[in-house]
């Protein structure tokens, strides 16, 4: 049985690696990848053993983490070599046979480690993505990245406001005009299975429901992720009518962050629904809103006008937050 490994920091991992190492597992009988990571770099370490772990479920692969501060460059420590092999002896087979990687060191490694190099596309021909290119303009290599990357890198617009504002229309529109996809208000679909109802104990249900619903729709969404609402909208909601929020709720409000908030002004006729609860309070709900956007430094736009104008505004926003974030 032939044993091999490949070597990475997956930062972050791409179509690329996934070459590298569905190449690797089919020349080798037995394949070890090693997540090397340190504790500086701009995606956790644990995150990206996680994507990887995730992206290699059931191929029969195995995938450790190496989170050992090393030398990243033989100039950085003149055992640098050394240091390599000791770190990485401990987590491979006795025997190794082959080093697969898509950089010159592998001739080295391999050298290092007793095993011949077998180089995969180092000219980047076959998949002409790195790391370095995903981590300076991930939308602009969007198709190479696998689902479970791409919810990080994601673009999150939260549609914000009161009561028949048009968010879920606009979310809906927004989705379709940029060909992706919108989270539904998870309220809306537990306050109707109760006839209209809502309790002090639905607030950790809907905010759990809307993560839970973003979070999963984020890895299928391209480039932009439209949410009608999000959990800062939902500790509004529950401190106007309950004059208080569970504390779990506020903290993943406050934890979960947003590119750009689209905040729906109530200059628009009001449309009765059996859960919608304040005809007559909207504007100053509507401060409500600016007033805690401001204090969590959300930044936004107030779309304001009819559904036309408001769809423009929207559009116009959307379209510089995706140039400016490549």
């Amino acid at each position: 049985m032939t044993t091999g490994m490949v070597l990475g920091k997956f930062l972050p991992p791409h179509l690329g690696h996934a070459y590298l190492i569905d190449f690797a597992r089919h020349y080798a009988d037995d394949l070890t990848v090693v997540v090397g990571t340190l504790a500086a770099e701009t995606i956790p370490g644990v995150r990206r053993y996680e994507w990887m772990r995730e992206m290699f479920a059931g191929t029969g692969t195995r995938v450790v983490h190496l989170d050992q501060e090393l030398p990243q460059d033989p100039s950085e420590h003149p055992e640098f070599w050394r240091l390599w092999e000791n770190a990485l002896r401990p987590l491979l087979p006795q025997r190794l046979d082959y080093v697969f990687a898509s950089e010159q060191y592998g001739w080295k490694l391999a050298e290092v480690l007793g095993a011949q190099f077998v180089q995969v596309d180092i000219d980047r021909s076959v998949m002409p993505v790195s790391g370095t290119k995903v981590r300076e303009k991930p939308l602009a290599h969007w198709r190479y990245l696998p689902p479970c990357v791409r919810s990080h890198f994601v673009r999150r617009v939260s549609v914000f406001g009161p009561e028949s504002t048009g968010k879920s229309t606009l979310a809906k529109d927004l989705a379709e005009h940029f060909r992706t996809i919108a989270v539904p208000e998870y309220a809306r679909t537990l306050i109707e299975s109760q006839q209209g109802r809502i309790e002090a104990a639905d607030i950790a249900r809907i905010a759990r429901g809307q993560a839970a619903s973003e979070d999963a729709l984020a890895r299928a969404a391209d480039r932009v992720l439209f949410c009608d609402t999000d959990l800062l909208l939902t500790t509004i909601w529950s401190d106007w009518l309950f004059d208080d929020c569970p504390d779990e709720v506020t903290r993943e409000a406050s934890r979960r962050t947003y590119d750009l908030t689209l905040l729906t002004d109530v200059d628009v006729p009001w449309v009765e629904d059996q859960v919608r609860y304040l005809p007559r309070d909207r504007s100053n709900f509507f401060q409500r809103c600016e007033t805690v956007l401001q204090a969590h430094r959300r930044r936004y736009v107030v779309l304001r006008g009819s559904w036309e104008e408001r769809f423009r505004s929207a559009v116009q926003a959307v379209d510089a937050l995706l140039t400016s974030n490549g």
